[in-house]
Formats: C-alpha cells, sequence, structure tokens
C-alpha cells in the first residue's frame, strides 16, 4: 500500500470514532508530517482529547497523555535525579516527556514553570536534566489542547511558547446533524473500537522525503513573504485601520510554517506543487496565535481572524 493509500485509511479509521474533525485530522496530520506541533482551542466537551488519542492509536509510535494541572510541577514532566542506595550515586528517572507523541491536555491550568519547562523540548529536541542533555526520540510531536482564556482556573500561554506551536487550531460546535450521529455513537455503551495501526516510523519518514519534493514557484514565495509582512506593517500595504490594532506582527517561523504547511496540503490533495489557495487555507491557522492586537482593538470588537482575513483579501499575488 503506497502512503497516500494509506494516508486516505488514515481518515477513514479516525471517522469510525471521531465525528465532524476531518479539518482537524488534516491538521494534524501537518504537524506529524512536519515535525511542527499544534495546539488546540475550544471548549470543554468538542473531543479534542479524543481525537489526539485516536490518532495516537493509529500510529506506531510511542505516546504519552499528560494532564496538566495547577499543581504540576517541571519534574513531572521532565524528569528529575534520584538517589539510588544500592548504587551509592544518582540516577535519572525520566519524565513522560520522553515519547514521540505528547499529548498535552489542558495546557494552559498548569502554572508558568510547567511551560517553560516545554520550551526546550519544543524547540530544541533535547530536554536538560541535572547536567546532562537527553536528545528525544524521532519524531518528536507536542499536541496541546487548551480551553479559552477566558474559562475559570486557566493561565493564558508565554508569547515565546505560543510561537512554538505550527498551528492553533479552533475547535467549534458540530452541526445538528453530526451531534445527532455523536449521540447515536456514544450512547451504545458496548461502543469500544480499536483502531487498526496503520502508520509507522518509516511511514512518516518516507513520507516526509515525499513532501520534500513538492515544489512552490518563487511567486508564490514572493507571496507568502508579502502577508507576514503585512501583519507586521500593515500600512504598507494601505491598510490603515488594522495598522491601529496591530501591536505585533508574526514572526519568522511564520514564514517558515506557511510555507511547509502549504507543502503538506498540497501533498494530502495528491499534487506536486502548491496552489495559492494552498497558502489561504493553512494561513488562518499559522497566523492566528502569532497576532498581537492593542487595546484598541479589544475595545472595537475587532479579531485575529478578522485582521488575517482582510490580509488574505488584500494582498495580492505578484505584488
Amino acid at each position: 500500500m503506497n502512503s497516500r493509500a494509506k494516508i486516505k485509511q488514515v481518515f477513514d479509521e479516525m471517522g469510525k470514532i471521531v465525528v465532524g474533525h476531518e479539518r482537524l485530522t488534516n491538521r494534524l496530520l501537518i504537524g506529524l508530517f512536519t515535525g511542527g506541533h499544534v495546539l488546540l482551542e475550544g471548549v470543554p466537551g468538542l473531543a479534542k482529547t479524543l481525537t489526539i488519542n485516536t490518532l495516537a492509536k493509529i500510529l506506531d509510535l510511542n505516546f504519552h497523555r499528560i494532564q496538566f494541572t495547577p499543581d504540576l510541577l517541571p519534574a513531572d514532566l521532565i524528569g528529575t535525579m534520584i538517589y539510588n542506595r544500592k548504587l551509592d550515586d544518582f540516577e535519572v528517572r525520566k519524565g513522560p516527556i520522553f515519547a514521540n507523541i505528547i499529548l498535552a491536555d489542558e495546557i494552559n491550568r498548569a502554572p508558568a514553570k510547567v511551560q517553560s519547562a516545554l520550551l526546550e523540548a519544543m524547540q530544541e529536541k533535547q530536554v536538560t536534566i541535572g547536567d546532562e542533555s537527553y536528545i528525544l526520540d524521532k519524531p518528536f510531536l507536542v499536541l496541546a489542547t487548551q480551553n479559552p482564556v477566558e474559562q475559570e482556573g486557566t493561565f493564558p500561554l508565554p508569547e515565546a511558547q505560543v510561537d512554538r506551536f505550527m498551528l492553533k487550531v479552533f475547535m467549534g460546535y458540530l452541526s445538528k446533524e453530526q451531534e445527532l450521529e455523536v449521540m447515536q455513537k456514544m450512547s451504545n455503551m458496548d461502543f469500544n473500537y480499536k483502531p487498526k495501526v496503520i502508520l509507522t516510523k518509516e511511514d512518516i519518514s518516507n513520507i516526509r522525503q515525499e513532501i520534500n519534493k513538492i515544489t512552490i514557484s518563487e511567486t508564490l514565495e514572493r507571496y507568502i513573504i508579502e502577508l507576514i509582512f503585512a501583519t507586521r506593517k500593515p500600512g504598507d500595504y494601505g491598510l490603515r485601520d488594522e495598522a491601529r490594532y496591530v501591536q505585533f506582527g508574526a514572526s519568522p517561523r511564520a514564514t517558515i510554517n506557511l510555507n511547509l504547511a502549504a507543502k503538506v496540503l498540497a501533498y494530502l490533495d495528491e499534487r506536486d506543487y502548491v496552489l495559492p489557495e494552498d497558502i489561504k487555507e493553512i494561513a488562518p491557522d499559522v497566523l492566528n496565535h502569532r497576532i498581537m492586537l492593542n487595546y484598541e482593538a479589544e475595545a472595537d470588537g475587532i479579531t485575529t481572524m478578522q485582521v488575517i482575513d482582510t490580509i488574505l483579501r488584500r494582498v495580492a499575488i505578484g505584488r
């Protein structure tokens, strides 16, 4: 079975358990195939954890789920040094961060010290315990869920950490028909379907090599640059209202991630080249957590999604 047939089978297996989240599965695969971390945001009960758990079972990878709580300590995440009486010496006890896929469940319920402990692992793919640094196994991917910050008992994530997430995906409510299907499926107390393992480390490595062969024209590369710069200096692009509202634009990581994510979209659509539609489709997920608006925007009820939508409409290709 070739790689694209296996990917189609992944979507089929996901659909047997998770209803109405094909777009979310698409975004999780983008993260998996590029090594980019993904942050999911939505109110409780939208199947964020179920979706990630199901995907982890479909992958032949080491998986750990970490429930983030206000009393979680950095050592609970990365590990610590413990004294071994028999050896009369200290030894390393590795934490749950040593896995291929980490589900950081309700990541914004843990305090800043724990959030900071993730930074080295997410960016450098290594963890330091005591005086030693330990390389994490490949692939290494953090899939985090987050409740909106206005929910009680949550902490906003540090900007440096948020920027290390390749994508931030907002999850909304299902349609009436989809929710009816969920109710009918989950009301069956005997429902206990176990998804098949489909993708291995070797499959993921092969898919990444195939994605590297996806081509993107210089015109579209420059289009990506223009989009990113429009988030930083909207006034230079005739976006006067947006210039009033944007405090900080997207970082250089956004440029790299938008390029990579567009290539994966093309690959998943069984093309070997990127179209402008690929860039426009994935841009909101790449940019929404990297644009910081000021208090004037908040007062006027302006959101980052509205700013991104305007930029995508007003910045022309081949400008």
